[in-house]
């Protein structure tokens, strides 16, 4: 992931960084877009089969995306999810009664009760993000900053253990946490 990056949206569009781009939003949004298909009642098979669906859309859909600071991409992204698992389902009439019917009563907007409500939603994002970074960063950079801010160890404890300055554990987490910022611009509405 590159630290210049301002959105991962924007980068979906982005001939040079398409690729790389695709990988993570792949990595970020696959298992959302299988949850949902879980949820509404859907088989391990069919929703792994429906990622394969909107995936396929959103290649064609991304490219003239723009995206709005007023909306919220989430829910473009579930209607998208919704409307191609109603498709799925038409193009086998025998299984569709059961599962149209099951998808008729799915919310492109989840309520606060739904399982992936907005902080469940923002935490699954951030623990995505996070894992997407442990990759391409300094090992104990990543490090520093996980022990500080998840697990909530002092500083100087973990300076000690990985042999850096207290200073360094506070740079670790302001570099980790500016990245995470850069890669979920544009994500998290």
């Amino acid at each position: 992931m590159p630290s210049t990056s301002a959105s991962l949206l924007k980068r979906l569009q982005s001939p040079s960084e398409e690729e790389a781009a695709w990988e993570q939003f792949v990595e970020l949004y696959a298992p959302l877009i299988f949850h949902w298909g879980r949820r509404h009642g859907l088989s391990e098979s069919d929703a792994a089969d429906l990622v394969q669906e909107v995936m396929t859309k959103l290649i064609t859909r991304l490219k003239d995306f723009q995206y709005d600071p007023a909306k919220r991409f989430r829910s473009w992204l579930r209607t998208i999810t919704i409307n191609a698992a109603r498709d799925m389902y038409r193009r086998r009439p025998a299984e569709a009664p059961a599962a149209l019917s099951r998808l008729a009563i799915a919310d492109p907007d989840p309520s606060p009760s739904d399982l992936f409500a907005e902080q469940e939603y923002r935490a699954y994002l951030v623990a995505r993000a996070m894992e997407l970074l442990r990759g391409s960063l300094q090992r104990t950079t990543f490090r520093a900053c996980w022990e500080y801010v998840v697990r909530g160890r002092p500083a100087a404890e973990i300076a000690k253990e990985l042999g850096i300055s207290t200073n360094a554990v506070y740079i670790a987490k302001y570099r980790v946490m500016r990245r995470l910022r850069q890669e979920l611009d544009g994500l998290l509405d």
